[in-house]
């Protein structure tokens, strides 16, 4: 088994560093599926019993379970070369390991060898930070705040600092409901980044779960405002169609063909030359639906630069001369949020003004009328 090991890590780029615990290796035949070691990575090998076989990937697959590896990654590991099939020979002798492809058949005797990659290194952790949140409305159950633009809700990839949680870790520690887990205490809902306005936070977990129920069964209304690029051709009407990927930009959403159903209310509450302030009021809660489907009606918000005419709105697009930028993100605040209080049963509704970009932009498109 080490000569065989020591083969394989020196003729080729499949493994890292084996060659110096080569000599430590063996095959556990007592063992859970017989592999190589108990280590979640490295060099492993396993053999095709005698009723086994199938595709690798499937294979594969169920001997990975057990360390915490799912399906997918065992076809990307596949796809780069980092699994290879020894195959038996009845009578002669076995064919050097190979790279094979993911619907490979295998047979019993047959080895899998498998280089696993080590785990990645554990996230850093969150930081509380004293961010300027306004906070609307609090009290033992619930945290209302006016989430400012520019500010991402939770962490994700490529952010793990200066997120509303971060703020929110910062003004009430201990004090989150933890159903959301490490990396979301309190989220319910949540805001697209440059996308202001009315957020519930829940600081215990029963307001966690009666706020999540409300969310899920479509009894939280909300209100958004939104300056667009255009008027729309109806002054009031419901937008009813289906979101899903983009079929040619899978960062993007689109209204498609047997996506999720998504439904929105409109009523143009002011018009001016070539713009518009649209109130909207989402009865789904699909991901940039408000974006996509005033998009949809070709009136795509200002400033968005995802689905609209670019990233920023300045004096000369409001028709007043000069070119000072009054907004340089989408002109889109969540302004009212109505639902029943968790820990009292009754409905109540929250509000945020409008932030001083939008107003701003609202004033200059009035100077020009």
């Amino acid at each position: 088994m080490a000569s065989r090991l020591r083969r394989l890590a020196e003729a080729s780029e499949f493994a890292r560093a084996v060659v110096c615990v080569v000599g430590e290796r063996r095959r556990d035949e007592g063992g859970e599926h017989g592999v190589a070691d108990d280590e979640a990575y490295g060099l492993r090998c396993w053999e095709v019993g005698r009723d086994e076989g199938g595709r690798l990937d499937r294979f594969l697959a169920q001997r990975l379970e057990g360390l915490g590896h799912s399906r997918s990654s065992a076809k990307g590991w596949i796809a780069a070369g980092r699994v290879r099939v020894e195959r038996a020979r009845r009578g002669a002798a076995s064919e050097p390991p190979r790279v094979v492809k993911a619907a490979f058949a295998l047979r019993p005797g047959d080895e899998v060898w498998v280089d696993l990659p080590p785990p990645p290194p554990p996230p850093e952790p969150i930081r509380p930070e004293a961010l300027d949140v306004p906070i609307l409305y609090q009290d033992e159950e619930i945290l209302v705040l006016d989430k400012p633009p520019a500010l991402t809700v939770h962490p994700g990839a490529g952010q793990r600092q200066g997120t509303l949680v971060s703020a929110l870790l910062a003004m009430s520690p201990g004090r989150l409901s933890r159903l959301g887990g490490p990396e979301r205490p309190g989220i319910v809902h949540r805001l697209d980044r440059d996308t202001s306005g009315v957020i519930v936070v829940a600081r215990t977990d029963r307001a966690h779960r009666a706020l999540a129920r409300q969310f899920h069964d479509r009894l939280v209304s909300k209100r958004y405002l939104a300056l667009v690029c255009g008027v729309p051709r109806l002054s009031e009407g419901v937008v009813d169609a289906p979101i899903g990927r983009h079929p040619k930009d899978r960062k993007r959403m689109a209204v498609v063909p047997g996506g999720r159903p998504a439904r929105t209310r409109y009523r143009v509450l002011e018009t001016f030359a070539r713009h518009a302030l649209v109130e909207c009021r989402p009865e789904t809660g699909r991901t940039h639906q408000l974006r996509v489907h005033l998009k949809s009606l070709g009136t795509p918000i200002v400033a968005d630069a995802t689905y609209g005419r670019g990233n920023r709105f300045t004096q000369a697009d409001a028709g007043l001369g000069g070119d000072e930028v009054l907004l340089s993100r989408q002109a889109l605040h969540a302004e009212r949020l109505e639902f029943e209080h968790p820990g009292r049963g009754e409905r109540v509704a929250f509000r945020a003004p409008l932030p001083a970009d939008i107003e701003g932009a609202l004033a200059a498109l009035r100077g020009a009328a």
